[in-house]
């Protein structure tokens, strides 16, 4: 009799197990929430300005762009610039707005690409931080890619939030701001409404990520099969929430 009840333990031990195993298997199987989903479409506004770089602009606005093709309500992007004239990409691309910043329509993600300028003259462009400022706040969600981050700091919308830039450029951003929680050696961060990433080549990793926390895995997975992107949220070096 005893060594039937000391089974029974052990089976229903090894069966609370595997349950919590499952359980934690589960969880990392995607980080969205059903209360994450947006209830309508929302407005992605990506800051363009003279000097931007080709790849922090395109490759999340690819992604955001993608979603209407795997999830209803997706993403309506759109690119907003000082004014209406043409600017130049860093790289000699021309673009031309569909916003200024007067115009603008209410933004719900504000996506800040790095630029030429960002660690230097742009920070002491009260037009363009102030605009960041008062956009960052009423959105939903601010992103930078690249030295991007360096704006959204000086426009005071990192404060008390973990964040990153690019690899190289980490130094100068704890310089800049010192009161700030810098992270390295990782694709992006994200905490509270921000997410702050390292840009280049990894542009593409934040902008999955938001896909995934607020549409689920299998968008993500979606729009990026569209790009050939085999996307896997946990082979990402990142910080989110859990």
């Amino acid at each position: 009799m005893r060594t039937r009840f000391i089974a029974l333990i052990l089976v229903c031990f090894l069966v609370s197990c595997q349950q919590k195993s499952q359980e934690v298997v589960q969880a990392t199987k995607s980080i969205h929430r059903t209360e994450n989903r947006p209830g309508k479409k929302l407005n992605v506004g990506f800051l363009a300005i003279n000097g931007v770089y080709n790849s922090e602009l395109m490759a999340p606005y690819d992604i955001f762009q993608h979603t209407i093709f795997h999830t209803d309500p997706g993403m309506e992007t759109f690119i907003v610039s000082p004014t209406m004239d043409p600017i130049v990409t860093f790289e000699g691309i021309t673009v031309t707005p569909h916003y200024s910043f007067k115009d603008a329509p209410d933004i719900d993600v504000l996506v800040v690409p790095s630029a030429e300028h960002n660690m230097g003259s742009d920070l002491e462009d009260e037009n363009l931080i102030n605009w960041v400022k008062l956009v960052g706040e009423n959105a939903q969600y601010v992103m930078s890619l690249c030295d991007g981050a360096f704006i959204l700091a000086q426009a005071g919308l990192l404060e008390g939030v973990k964040c990153t830039t690019f690899p190289t450029d980490i130094d100068k951003f704890k310089e800049t701001f010192p009161q700030l929680n810098v992270y390295k050696d990782i694709s992006f961060v994200h905490d509270g409404k921000a997410i702050t990433s390292a840009g280049g080549a990894k542009s593409y990793d934040p902008a999955l990520y938001l896909v995934e926390y607020l549409y689920g895995q299998q968008a993500a997975i979606g729009v990026g099969k569209g790009l050939v992107i085999d996307w896997n949220l946990q082979e990402i070096q990142s910080i989110y929430p859990n």
